[in-house]
């Protein structure tokens, strides 16, 4: 969990990591999540499949999943290392409802950066730790002429970095 800070090579014009990112560095803002690099940081990522796919079933199920970024580039995205965190079953796209789905997943990940989760760590000769954890990036990959009708809110609002991320459900705004 520690690799971005201490075996990353640091490259310019280089984009091989999210940690290679400018957003990577709101360590600035938030110096006391920065200072222990065990903290977790998150992707959010959202999309649609179609397990009928071949049938005439018009039936879809919109995947949520969390993506720790603190594992190195190879590790980060392997399905080994996804957290599943919510399954919708809907035949069309979740739209504004998506929310609703979201709410709790949102409230445990505002638990997370306020207070932390104690955890025992074996790296440093079995201290206990409160590590904090913070939704970094919100990833949604759709098929091509394919909308979604939440994307049409302010995008902005849900990359803004003073809040990290975790008021996603709630700072949305059509």
């Amino acid at each position: 969990m520690r690799w971005y800070r201490d075996k990353r090579v640091e490259t310019d014009d280089v984009l091989r990591h999210p940690a290679d990112a400018e957003d990577w560095y709101f360590d600035s803002e938030y110096p006391d999540f920065a200072f222990d690099p065990r903290n977790v940081r998150l992707g959010l990522a959202s999309d649609r499949f179609k397990p009928f796919d071949q049938m005439s079933i018009s039936y879809s199920m919109w995947h949520v999943v969390l993506l720790p970024y603190n594992l190195p580039p190879w590790k980060c995205m392997k399905e080994t290392n996804f957290f599943m965190s919510l399954l919708i079953p809907c035949s069309r796209s979740p739209g504004k409802k998506i929310d609703v789905y979201i709410q709790p997943l949102i409230e445990e990940l505002k638990e997370l950066w306020t207070f932390g989760m104690h955890t025992y760590d074996f790296v440093t000769s079995g201290v206990q730790r409160d590590i904090r954890h913070v939704l970094y990036a919100w990833v949604i990959d759709l098929p091509s002429g394919y909308e979604v009708e939440y994307l049409s809110w302010n995008i902005d609002i849900i990359f803004q970095r003073t809040t990290c991320g975790v008021e996603v459900g709630y700072t949305m705004e059509k």
